[in-house]
């Protein structure tokens, strides 16, 4: 992972509404994964779309463990 790879994204929690801050490695792509939120420690689900020509961050989706994204 490089440094340079990580995109800062401002988003809350589907579950306590929580700010935080959530960093994203651009550098593997599209995927989904899950991140506790630093708040209330419940599972997010993450849809992490990243473009194929310029690698930047397209788009992020948040859900709640129990959506379906």
């Amino acid at each position: 992972m490089h440094e340079e790879a990580l995109d800062s994204q401002a988003v809350r929690c589907p579950y306590c509404d929580a700010g935080f801050e959530l960093l994203i490695d651009v550098s593997q792509g599209s995927h989904a994964t899950w991140e506790d939120c630093p708040q209330c420690c419940a599972p997010i689900q993450l849809r992490i779309e990243v473009s194929l020509v310029s690698g930047e961050l397209e788009s992020l989706a948040l859900g709640r463990d129990d959506e379906v994204l």
